[in-house]
């Protein structure tokens, strides 16, 4: 009896340890140098470093192995996302993400569970009731296969541009949508009911920006919301909603993730970090993927 106690015991510590080690590992895999913590530090700007491309948006899949990014050529007239993968500490070559077409597609995020990827396309629908513009798309892993990818509806904006979807475990989509020349552009969020989404709704942000918001992010649990007003330069706002489904007057983010104009905000799947797009000081060189700890904002923020 003691003898299998001693194995009982060798057993559970070696497991111990062997998921330390494991949590250290997908840290190392995460970052490539260092954490990071108030200070946001560029992630893998090697991507576009060697080539004229412009870098928008980066999200990892909620198991971290694999790091999805969009890229358009500098006139802005083809967006392509590429993935790369993360295998024993390296990190594969670029290559077209699954669901990357001919056409443009951008804005991509996991759902909360990491079964559902939406994003954003410019690829048609043969119909002529609704307008050929950014639309949301859908696709879901089943058995570790990735389905093809299918159109979302929302009703009342079917004549609208549509773009960079992000959702709540609810269902809530969450989104931002314009007319299709770009203006009047404002955040909406539509709830899902029987598997269908509905009629969209704008989120009712204070303060008011007339120029308009756009790259929302909701958390899993639909309780705050990270997103960019349009300006002179972009700025990253976060909003909290209390139980009433009320949202809180919204405060900038910190000084130093505020600087040259950004947008495209991002938390990972642990709640650890914010990844966002940041303007370069030298615009002609585009932007980088920025991260941070989300410790100095995620709490700070009060409710109404």
């Amino acid at each position: 009896m003691k003898y299998l106690f001693k194995i009982i015991l060798v057993l559970c510590i070696t497991a111990s340890c062997n998921q330390k080690h494991k949590k250290s590992n997908t840290l190392e895999l995460f970052f490539k140098n260092s954490i990071p913590k108030d200070l946001p530090i560029p992630f893998m700007p090697e991507l576009t470093a060697k080539n004229d491309l412009l870098i928008h948006r980066g999200v990892f899949s909620n198991d971290y192995t694999s790091y999805y990014y969009t890229v358009s050529d500098k006139s802005f007239k083809k967006f392509d996302v590429k993935v790369v993968t993360n295998s024993n500490g390296n990190w594969s070559q670029p290559k077209d993400a699954f669901f990357n077409s001919t056409f443009s597609d951008h804005g991509m995020s996991f759902s909360p569970d990491g079964n559902t990827l939406y994003f954003s396309s410019t690829r048609p629908l043969l119909t002529d009731t609704i307008s050929n513009t950014w639309h949301i798309w859908k696709s879901k892993n089943v058995k570790g296969l990735w389905t093809n990818p299918e159109y979302v509806n929302i009703p009342n904006l079917s004549d609208k541009l549509i773009s960079h979807p992000t959702i709540a475990k609810d269902g809530t989509l969450y989104f931002h949508s314009s007319n299709t020349d770009y203006s009047e552009m404002s955040i909406y969020y539509s709830e899902e009911k029987n598997g269908q989404f509905q009629n969209a709704s704008k989120v009712p942000l204070t303060p008011k920006n007339t120029n308009g918001y756009c790259t929302p992010y909701i958390s899993p649990d639909n309780d705050y919301l990270i997103y960019a007003a349009i300006g002179q330069p972009l700025e990253l706002y976060i909003s909290h909603k209390n139980a009433t489904n009320q949202w809180s007057f919204a405060k900038k983010l910190p000084p130093s993730i505020n600087q040259n104009g950004q947008g495209n905000p991002y938390i990972t799947a642990d709640g650890k970090f914010l990844f966002y797009a940041r303007e370069n000081d030298n615009k002609l060189k585009g932007w980088n993927i920025y991260c941070v700890s989300t410790e100095q904002f995620i709490n700070k923020s009060t409710t109404p």
